[in-house]
């Protein structure tokens, strides 16, 4: 089921997610130029104020396509944001090996050096005056470059949130040094790690012992994940972590499933519509970009609301939507909820008829407004 979904992710990849550039970059530091392939998500023109989560990749000749196909599929569901993804080229003439080549005491020098500060002092900065970013970085790798991202952890302001290390070369210590680093950050931070029963032998040991360490780690702001895929080699697990690792670290964005409803929700004794609420803003200050409340939560929060019999948050909920949606109808559809709920029946009359002026949403439109209304009158006139 898991490869049928990845081919249909695929399938799907170039269908209307993006715009593909190509673009090239020219480095000072490592005296030549570098080649981009970056992908635009298609609202980008059309909302001008809008930001975007960056993910940076290493081995972006080959990890672009899966990512970006991995991205579609999330994207068309909602699951997973609009994005902005850049993939840099390193499969030319052996660059990947001359990028991350890491010294005996597990750091860049040479080569490696200058391409480590090319990523953090001259394409970050590239990418962020071209495209509107959004606080929110991620960058992956695939073995030698997924051992050489790890350095980034180390900087003093850490230029990522979010790290994808794909079956990783580890550097001398790494073990050890990445695990001590993880617990010691005050923000949130976000590592996923992946190998296979396939992987290459002495690179699957290093990896088992870098996650046996991580999960000693007690740090309440490490968001971590370690996949170990079955019947999956160190080169075919790169299409098993993609969508893992990113529903990993999108999992606050995500819209109200029906475990969450289910479990989270409606077992509540009152407070519904905050949940809603603080489920949006909480999504903000970890991701760093607002993302409208989604037609389908309301309806979630709405049936909460229902099924406890909780009437009187149908107003919080109608302000919700008033902000979210100011010109649809739904703020006055809840308002009337609460009216009709309250026995105020002359003003649940007015909500509902308010909805003539304004626009249909999800599942709410004009003719259904004014219906209840007119069932409402005759109640009255009764």
């Amino acid at each position: 089921m898991k490869k049928f979904l990845l081919l249909v992710a695929l399938t799907v990849a170039f269908s209307g997610f993006s715009q593909k550039i190509k673009d090239t970059i020219l480095s000072r530091r490592m005296d030549m130029k570098r080649e981009l392939t970056i992908s635009i998500p298609p609202s980008y023109d059309s909302q001008s104020k809008k930001t975007y989560p960056l993910v940076i990749l290493l081995d972006g000749d080959y990890l672009f396509d899966a990512f970006h196909g991995a991205l579609s599929y999330g994207n068309y569901w909602d699951d997973l944001p609009e994005m902005i993804v850049v993939g840099v080229s390193q499969n030319k003439n052996g660059e990947r090996f001359e990028d991350c080549t890491l010294n005996d005491e597990g750091l860049p020098d040479g080569k490696a050096a200058r391409f480590f500060e090319f990523i953090g002092g001259e394409l970050l900065p590239y990418i962020e005056s071209k495209y509107r970013i959004a606080p929110f970085k991620m960058i992956a790798g695939h073995d030698i470059t997924a051992g050489f991202i790890n350095l980034y952890l180390f900087k003093d302001q850490p230029l990522f949130n979010a790290y994808m290390a794909l079956s990783p070369e580890l550097g001398t210590g790494m073990e050890v040094n990445i695990p001590a680093r993880l617990n010691s950050f005050d923000k949130p931070i976000y590592y996923y790690l992946a190998s296979a029963d396939g992987d290459i032998k002495k690179m699957k040991e290093d990896i088992k012992m870098l996650d046996d360490n991580i999960k000693t780690v007690t740090n309440p702001k490490l968001n971590y994940k370690y996949d170990e895929f079955k019947s999956a080699t160190h080169y075919s697990l790169v299409l098993y972590s993609i969508p893992n690792a990113l529903y990993q670290f999108f999992a606050s964005y995500q819209p109200i499933s029906t475990n969450e409803y289910q479990e989270k929700i409606v077992k509540l004794p009152s407070g519904y519509a905050d949940y809603l609420k603080t489920k949006y803003e909480n999504l903000e200050k970890t991701l760093g970009f607002k993302t409208t409340i989604r037609v389908n939560d309301f309806r979630a929060i709405e049936s909460a609301i229902i099924k406890n019999k909780a009437y009187t948050e149908f107003e919080q909920l109608a302000q919700l939507a008033n902000k979210a949606y100011p010109r649809a109808l739904m703020g006055e559809y809840f308002m009337a909820r609460f009216y009709e709920n309250s026995g105020d029946l002359k003003r649940a009359v007015k909500s509902y008829q308010n909805a003539f002026t304004m626009e249909p949403i999800g599942y709410l439109n004009k003719e259904m407004m004014l219906d209840k209304a007119a069932e409402l009158r005759t109640q009255i006139k009764k």
